[in-house]
């Protein structure tokens, strides 16, 4: 499926931006599922330097510095991408998760996805949570499935009930949240087991509601994690939609959580209190 991806943001400030340094991560990656024909980014206004570079992730970022006096600062990204759906894995593969990671089965750029970070702490109530979908013997793969299943039927998508700054502690409670909250609450629950996850960050194909035209800007950016098991090397779960992605997810950067690959970043020079706007538009061309 080839895919056209739009995404707009725009920054509006009290008070006048003197100098801004930015990091953008909205390039998408290639991979041996996904193919980027086509990318171009806009900035307004113009950066004075601009830098693309690789980050320790394998994700491309573009840094850049603007001197002049700016009220607003805009990022406009296009992007043509070819995805083939990924090969459909055997749940039920593989040996039982409690035995599946040694030193020697999982090598070290895989195991740094076991370790907690800011957004995915280690309490218990996210291991006991986490129990429930892995018993003595069952496989890496057919655990996380049941885990993202169970995120998807219990869990209440709700816009409303958090933000960037909200703890997993407080969604894992409340049981609501959005596809952030739901892939950092994912990922710390697979890693208090032991068992390697990352942030996925991209855009989802959507669709409107019989009937009705779909309406241009009005898509999101969407977030869903990883799995690494010895058998099947690393697998794609989407635990806001209760499925395993095939074809209609279009990757840009992962990394240990939403922490190392937000979008957009960067320390301003005046500025005052901010307002955001974002529009993204996924469609599908021929």
């Amino acid at each position: 499926m080839r895919y056209e991806i739009t995404h707009s943001t725009r920054y509006s400030y009290r008070r006048s931006v003197l100098q801004s340094h930015h990091r953008v991560l909205l390039r998408p990656r290639q991979s041996p599922n996904q193919r980027l024909l086509r990318h171009s980014l806009v900035i307004e206004p113009p950066a004075v330097q601009s830098n693309e570079t690789t980050d320790y992730f394998g994700n491309t970022a573009v840094l850049m510095r603007i001197e002049d006096a700016h009220m607003t600062f805009a990022v406009h990204a296009s992007s043509t991408v070819d995805v083939v759906p990924p090969p459909v894995p055997e749940l039920g593969a593989g040996q039982a998760f409690e035995c599946a990671y040694t030193d020697a089965a999982a090598p070290p750029d895989v195991l740094q996805f076991t370790c907690v970070s800011r957004q995915t702490p280690l309490t218990p109530e996210i291991v006991a949570f986490a129990k429930l979908s892995f018993p003595t013997g069952r496989s890496v793969l057919a655990g996380a499935m049941d885990l993202t299943q169970r995120i998807f039927t219990e869990f209440s998508f709700d816009a409303t009930a958090t933000d960037v700054s909200t703890p997993i502690t407080q969604v894992l409670g409340s049981r609501r949240g959005v596809c952030q909250d739901f892939a950092h609450l994912s990922i710390a629950a697979l890693r208090s087991l032991g068992i390697p996850a990352r942030y996925v960050s991209g855009y989802l194909l959507t669709r409107p509601p019989p009937g009705q035209i779909k309406l241009k800007g009005t898509d999101a950016s969407h977030a869903w994690i990883s799995v690494w098991s010895p058998e099947a090397g690393w697998i794609d779960f989407d635990p806001t939609n209760g499925i395993i992605p095939s074809g209609e997810h279009i990757t840009v950067a992962y990394g240990r959580d939403y922490d190392d690959i937000s979008p957009i970043s960067g320390v301003l020079l005046g500025g005052g209190q901010q307002t955001m706007t974002v529009a993204v538009d996924v469609a599908t061309i021929a």
